[in-house]
């Protein structure tokens, strides 16, 4: 295919610039309006005059990207939405600046008025998430913060709960989701301090166990102060103590030293430190198809930081298992079912398998089955969580750790082989019952707002008919139509120039159209495959390739972009076409 060769080096070659000295990739994540409107609410709640800078420079930032309509996306290039607009009017109210920035507020109150409707600001926001409580109600207590808002509107959390062994968290079917047990803490300590407990023996307990749960919050605080590396989560700690009186309390001043820590020069903060194991175990995998493509040297690096990278001991915060892998190397990591699969991967990716490699895939490969839950599918952190959408079992980490599975197979004893082949039929199963009847699957973690739902069935999909394809050339029975029906409804999402969107009629994304050309490369499809990689080698020439979308999902409907996706997602889809071709 003319221009495929070209496209393909040039893609491999701006990928393997982004390796640092240190031999890995690092990437960059997207400067976010809601990180950077929750970290100058808590500054100014800690209220320590050198964060004066910080604080100016958010807002400033705030204000230069404020969408034309008033309100503020996830991302620079997002739609405005509800939460990220309330905190950004939080933010200005809370330091104190609405008479410097009168027009940005007025703009910004004209978006929610028409965005809220009938309702209240707080009803608006809580139908927003439904029963899940993890955000709507930091949300509402940053309102109330920034005197946009009254305490009345913030539900209670009852961080009573934490002081409960972490055995029976999954058992009581807490209104957060698994990770977000510092916000629980520490946002419901702050509820009942504004806003005390009505009822006597619910105040009565919450008050004795008020030092307890603080015990617990400090134990799960990354030696960084970054819950999660993230910046939101991390300020939402933060300002629920120092609003109580606390902004001197450890878990409030290493909380935050990090976000000083996690401003950028032009004022903004991203919504995580850096996705470095993730992307890092992408990029192997994405130039897996050129062995020649990292020396050996090179190799041996990246095997020698991705070993040192995986848990070893029970993690403090989750207590997942030992064997896992998180998406950072930073403290504020905690290991999950997409990147330990990744780093599984990528670890057969780089070549022979040595001793110390072999014992660290089977531990891996030991967590994911400890992982599956009951329906067969992996969650993201925790077995057994299933109340709220982040903890349940999802369709594309599941076909990751099939992947992974089953690439370590042959390096597995008789008995864990057993068992791992055990962890794959079940899997399987909960593929075949949540394929819609499309043929489609949906993912967790990523999506698109231009769909419908903010849903991509395009990234579920493709991954999905990655594994499957893979299991199908290791000699895995499965059904053939989970297959066959997922690669026609692939092949017919396609848009009339050849590029791939979440959704069918919106605009097409070089991620979105690498990861289907690359699900479908090989298949019968190869139209579609021939259609999508001209796409794609198009925007390489002009150079529009390298601008990333917005279609990561993370916590609690946040959209983020990572600058490496692009170019980690070309080169596997090209790589692959590539290899077809020769």
């Amino acid at each position: 295919m003319d221009g495929l060769c070209a496209a393909g080096a040039k893609a491999t070659a701006a990928l393997l610039a982004e390796l640092t000295p240190a031999g890995h990739w690092v990437g960059e994540l997207s400067s976010s309006a809601l990180a950077t409107a929750t970290a100058v609410v808590a500054l100014a709640q800690v209220a320590r005059e050198a964060d004066g800078g910080l604080i100016r420079g958010g807002l400033r930032w705030l204000a230069q990207t404020q969408n034309a309509d008033g309100g503020w996306g996830d991302t620079v290039h997002s739609k405005s939405n509800i939460s990220t607009t309330a905190l950004g009017w939080a933010a200005f109210g809370a330091a104190r600046a609405d008479g410097e920035f009168p027009a940005v507020l007025a703009r910004a109150g004209a978006w929610l008025e028409k965005a809220r409707g009938a309702q209240t600001h707080a009803a608006t926001i809580a139908a927003r998430y439904g029963k899940d409580r993890t955000f709507s109600v930091p949300i509402l207590m940053t309102l109330a913060l920034g005197g946009r808002s009254g305490w009345e509107n913030v539900l209670p959390l009852p961080f009573e709960l934490a002081a409960l062994p972490h055995q029976v968290f999954g058992a009581v079917r807490l209104p957060v989701v698994s990770y977000a047990l510092p916000a629980l803490i520490a946002i419901g300590q702050a509820v009942h301090h504004h806003r005390p407990t009505r009822n006597p023996l619910a105040r009565l307990i919450r008050e004795a166990l008020r030092e307890k749960t603080l015990r617990v919050l400090a134990s799960v605080q990354p030696e960084n102060g970054g819950f999660l590396e993230a910046t939101p989560l991390t300020s939402f700690v933060t300002m629920s103590l120092a609003s109580m009186g606390l902004a001197e309390h450890p878990v409030a001043q290493k909380g935050a030293a990090f976000l000083r820590g996690a401003a950028r020069a032009d004022g903004s903060w991203p919504i995580d430190t850096n996705l470095a194991t993730w992307v890092t175990t992408l990029a192997i995998d994405a130039l897996a198809a050129q062995p020649r493509a990292l020396s050996p040297e090179q190799k041996l690096t990246l095997r020698a930081w991705l070993l040192g990278q995986q848990y070893r001991a029970e993690h403090p915060y989750t207590h997942a298992a030992p064997g896992g892998w998180a998406w950072t190397d930073l403290p504020g990591g905690v290991p999950d079912a997409d990147d330990t699969p990744g780093a599984l991967l990528a670890l057969l990716a780089l070549g022979a398998v040595d001793a110390e490699t072999r014992a660290a895939g089977i531990a891996g490969v030991r967590w994911l089955l400890g992982l599956q839950n009951g329906d067969g599918g992996i969650p993201t952190f925790c077995r057994g969580w299933g109340a709220l959408p982040f903890d349940r079992s999802s369709p594309d980490l599941t076909a990751h750790t099939l992947r992974a599975w089953s690439a370590w197979l042959p390096q597995l004893d008789a008995g864990l082989k057993k068992r791992t082949a055990r962890g794959i039929a079940r899997a399987l199963r909960f593929l075949a019952q949540t394929q819609r009847a499309d043929g489609a699957w949906l993912p967790l973690w990523f999506g698109n707002e231009h769909a419908p739902g903010d849903e991509n069935p395009v990234y579920g999909t493709a991954k999905v008919v990655l594994a499957l394809r893979q299991l199908r050339d290791r000699g895995i029975a499965f059904p053939p139509a989970l297959l066959r029906d997922a690669v026609r409804w692939l092949a017919a999402a396609q848009s009339a120039d050849g590029g791939w969107s979440g959704a069918r009629g919106g605009p097409a994304s070089v991620e979105e159209t690498a990861l289907a050309t690359e699900a479908l490369a090989g298949t019968a499809e190869v139209a579609a495959v021939e259609s999508g990689a001209r796409w794609l080698c198009a925007r390489v020439a002009s150079g529009a390739w390298s601008e990333p979308a917005p279609i990561g999902f993370y916590f609690a409907k946040l959209w983020y972009y990572e600058r490496l996706y692009p170019l980690i997602f070309t080169t596997a889809a090209l790589s692959r076409v590539a290899a077809l071709d020769g």
